[in-house]
């Protein structure tokens, strides 16, 4: 495993990292919110799927990465090309999981050049979707952050910041207060050692100086996104957990109905977490 900085528009420090086969397929790993390079992926991902190389970076604001003040997923693209250049790949496919799915498809829409294929894991639609009840079946916690970014940034800062301080002292403390949110079926896939574990890693390395990067991503999810899905022309999977709550199935059909050349997989029993075992039918479908 290799961690560089990389310098992004601006002169913003990125930090990233990269792993798995030095020569195999190039795929560009983004992370949830909150989150980090740390949480993309489960740590036997590499042994069992040999013919990739992954690489993934913190995104602005999280981590080691600098903060980009009133970013938007479409910026995404730019430092995610600044990375694969600083890493020496070309070509890569990306895949995105939670918040860091809509930033997936960013690289698609907007680096054709480039990205192969792209999925989404468990993502959301864009805030100004048209016809589409945004919060129709999310879960109270998402709803309340997200309401906030909406109308309110200050407050949403004021609230994540006292928050990430806890998560810094006890990443599982996030964890705790989500439970009375998560579904049935997320249970016991957090009870999964192995998952558990890349969680905790990731939250605490994600908001180890701030909560800068989940305010900031909170604010540019729910807004435009500065693309259309639509206009990406590189084959797209959408994968869905039909339980899931936190990225309402809702958004899963808005995003399906608009991709050109999308496959689309809503997973019966499954909730939001199950996602970090479907990165390994991400990768077969890759292939």
């Amino acid at each position: 495993m290799r961690l560089i900085t990389v310098t992004a528009r601006g002169g913003r420090r990125l930090l990233a990292q990269d792993w798995g086969a030095p020569n195999g397929l190039p795929v560009l790993l983004h992370h949830g919110t909150p989150g980090s390079r740390l949480g993309t992926a489960l740590r036997d991902v590499p042994e069992r799927h040999p013919q990739f190389r992954f690489f993934a970076y913190d995104r602005p604001g999280y981590g080691g990465s600098d903060r980009a003040p009133g970013r938007r997923v479409c910026d995404a693209a730019a430092d995610a090309a600044a990375v694969a250049d600083a890493l020496g790949v070309g070509a890569f496919a990306t895949v995105g999981r939670s918040g860091g799915g809509p930033h997936a498809l960013a690289c698609a829409a907007l680096l054709p050049d480039r990205v192969t294929a792209a999925a989404s894991l468990v993502g959301l639609a864009p805030g100004d979707a048209a016809g589409l009840d945004w919060y129709a079946g999310m879960t109270p916690y998402n709803v309340e952050h997200f309401g906030l970014a909406a109308r309110d940034p200050a407050a949403l800062e004021r609230r994540l910041v006292p928050q990430a301080e806890a998560v810094r002292r006890d990443p599982g403390r996030l964890l705790a207060d989500l439970r009375a949110d998560l579904a049935e079926a997320d249970l016991p896939v957090l009870a999964d050692d192995r998952v558990r574990q890349v969680v905790l890693d990731n939250l605490r390395e994600g908001l180890r100086t701030s909560a800068d990067g989940w305010l900031d991503d909170c604010l540019a999810l729910c807004r435009p996104w500065g693309f259309r899905p639509g206009a990406i022309a590189c084959p797209v999977m959408l994968w869905h957990g039909a339980e899931d709550a936190f990225s309402p199935v809702g958004h899963f059909h808005w995003l399906a109905a608009r991709l050109a050349h999308g496959t689309a997989v809503l997973q019966p029993g499954a909730g939001h977490f199950a996602a970090q075992y479907a990165l390994s039918d991400v990768l077969r479908w890759l292939l």
